[in-house]
């Protein structure tokens, strides 16, 4: 196959803003990109020596058999067009925005007494248009305020004066029943129902506020003209819309107009969410979720996602809330990081909604394929606890013992995140007197991994220890004993602050009490102390009833045992007949057994 020589399409690439595409062999368009100077952006992917780009940037690069550029004005022109682009192509490797349902919008009919109602059409005839609303409920709710503050008409007779004064029209129930003042019969002047237009524009608007006080206005001079049949109404007004804007306020109202944008990710998505305010009152909110292609950064994929946002809600806004700078081509534009006060708390309302959006969608995906979840999880924990490969394999030990008396030591293991029961063991201690916690672990962990070595089996990647820096010390000596201390991780976790330790390091590491890692090492610590306080138990219980048989005359321990295998408790022996008890004693024992007994 012919290599692509790139040298001759650069030439006539010129050092002006635009928009470059990338093509395939198969005459594909591939990728999508813009820039400040189009001949710089596209030269800097072919140079060898460029060490910023990455391994997808590069299998890219080899798939290029073709360059095609469009020159324009400005770079926000760049951003723009690049925008709809990948839209209108969803090239393999750019982002992919996933977020292409129609979403509905409040219209004022472009018409005579103009009507008000929703629809996820948009027609050019003038008519105005509010949202998109991400949320019908939100929408429904608007609505709901401005019928039961406005009465507006819902017919869509051609209320034109000639057809008004010729008495055409007649009223129908909307009007008997107030939802509608009569304009049809010139019950209600135009002029009048205009203002109530207004006055709803506002409200959609998010100028609520501003609205409230006209109205207090006019209370109060009907109040003072003695007009209590206005004043009623107007006050019934006046607490439908303070209580609406009540629900809707979240911060102070001198926020005029901005726009909010927080960004989450992961290793293959990205989501942003946006909120639109108007005099401290969301109007609008919506998150989007796109699919990272070539390792985005978080810069580059909130720049683009302000820019679909801002094209898809034709948002005007002068100042945009963000988490961190972000490079985007509009000078006219403030770009606000807060630290404090009502602002900050806008951004940790819209990280508020777009981290449930993520953790949703991700439930969501990996309900559908659960090994989304197991490879999620062990790449945060392989970053979480700096290990330089994915714990697929985890074992976690555990000693147990009683004043002393009865010391066993546990193993759990876990596989893919998930226990591997089958892999369980435990151990009764052998080389240590007394209780010894240290010489405990350290005899465990050493019989464990010298029978895994002896029999050829793989080492895991992760061990856990139950208990502080003494524990930790006494695993890695048997560790270095056989040789593998530098073949594993290991590490320590403490109970009390729930302290992360490693080997040699003086400070302990302290994972977020939420973080799905903590979780995951809390459950290995339980399940190990779960399955070695078992197996303590029974060996103690056991022990403790052998010892009750053993002050039987002429019954020593390895009799009693015999006697509780087949028998399983002590009150059996006692309740069993003498031909039963012959089958496993002499006369002699049998008989010392029922005497005893019976006493």
């Amino acid at each position: 196959m012919k290599e692509f020589d790139y040298r001759s399409d650069l030439k006539n690439i010129p050092q002006n803003p635009g928009v470059y595409q990338f093509w395939s062999d198969a005459e594909e368009l591939i990728y999508i990109g813009k820039a400040k100077n189009l001949k710089n952006r596209v030269s800097s992917y072919f140079k060898k020596d460029n060490f910023r780009i990455n391994a997808k940037t590069r299998v890219l690069v080899s798939k290029v058999k073709k360059i095609t550029f469009t020159i324009v004005d400005t770079e926000i022109d760049a951003w723009l067009l690049e925008n709809s682009l990948i839209k209108k192509y969803q090239p393999k490797y750019n982002i992919l925005l996933k977020d292409d349902k129609t979403y509905p919008w409040i219209i004022i009919k472009n018409e005579k007494f103009p009507r008000i109602f929703w629809t996820r059409k948009i027609i050019k005839d003038g008519s105005t248009y509010f949202g998109p609303y991400a949320s019908l409920s939100m929408m429904h709710t608007i609505l709901g305020v401005i019928k039961e503050i406005y009465p507006l008409r819902t017919c869509s007779l051609p209320l034109t004066q000639e057809n008004i004064h010729a008495g055409k029209f007649r009223v129908c129930l909307e009007y008997q029943i107030g939802n509608c003042k009569g304009p049809c019969q010139a019950f209600q002047l135009e002029d009048d129902y205009n203002q109530s237009i207004a006055e709803i524009k506002d409200i959609l608007n998010g100028k609520t506020g501003a609205v409230i006080k006209r109205l207090k206005k006019q209370l109060d001079e009907s109040v003072a003209d003695l007009n209590f049949e206005l004043s009623h109404h107007l006050k019934l007004k006046y607490d439908s819309l303070d209580h609406y804007q009540s629900k809707s306020t979240i911060v102070s109202s001198s926020i005029t107009d901005v726009d909010v944008f927080s960004i989450a990710t992961d290793e293959k998505h990205a989501f942003v969410n946006f909120l639109k305010v108007m005099n401290g009152t969301i109007i609008q909110t919506q998150t989007l979720e796109m699919k990272k292609r070539l390792d985005e950064t978080d810069e580059e994929l909130l720049s683009l996602a302000i820019t679909e946002f801002r094209n898809r809600f034709n948002s005007q806004s002068q100042e945009i809330i963000v988490p961190f700078e972000v490079d985007l081509p509009d000078s006219g534009i403030k770009f606000t990081i807060p630290k404090l006060g009502e602002k900050k708390k806008l951004l940790e309302l819209s990280e508020k909604n777009v981290i449930f959006f993520k953790r949703e969608k991700l439930n969501q995906y990996e309900k559908l394929n659960p090994e989304l979840r197991t490879d999620r999880l062990l790449n945060l924990m392989m970053k979480d606890l700096r290990l330089n490969q994915l714990p697929r394999h985890i074992e976690c030990f555990d000693n147990s013992n009683f004043q002393g008396d009865f010391p066993v030591s546990a193993i759990v293991v876990f596989r893919d995140a998930k226990p591997s029961k089958k892999d369980y063991r435990h151990f009764n201690v052998k080389t240590v007197v007394g209780p010894d916690d240290f010489a405990t672990m350290e005899e465990a962990v050493f019989r464990r991994y010298r029978r895994l070595l002896d029999d050829g089996e793989t080492l895991p990647q992760l061990i856990i220890i139950d208990g502080g820096k003494g524990q930790l010390s006494s695993a890695m000596k048997s560790l270095k004993l056989l040789g593998i201390e530098k073949q594993v991780t290991v590490i320590g976790i403490a109970k009390r602050l729930e302290e992360i330790y490693y080997p040699g390091d003086q400070y302990p590491l302290y994972l977020d009490k939420k973080s799905e890692t903590l979780k995951i090492i809390q459950q290995l610590r339980d399940e190990a102390h779960r399955f070695g306080i078992t197996f303590h138990r029974k060996k103690r219980n056991k022990a403790t009833l052998a010892t009750e048989l053993e002050n039987v005359p002429g019954i020593g321990r390895s009799t009693a045992e015999k006697l509780l295998r087949h028998f399983k408790s002590v009150k059996k022996v006692k309740e069993a007949a003498e031909n039963e008890l012959l089958e496993l004693l002499n006369k002699t024992q049998t008989k010392a057994i029922l005497e005893y007994f019976k006493q």
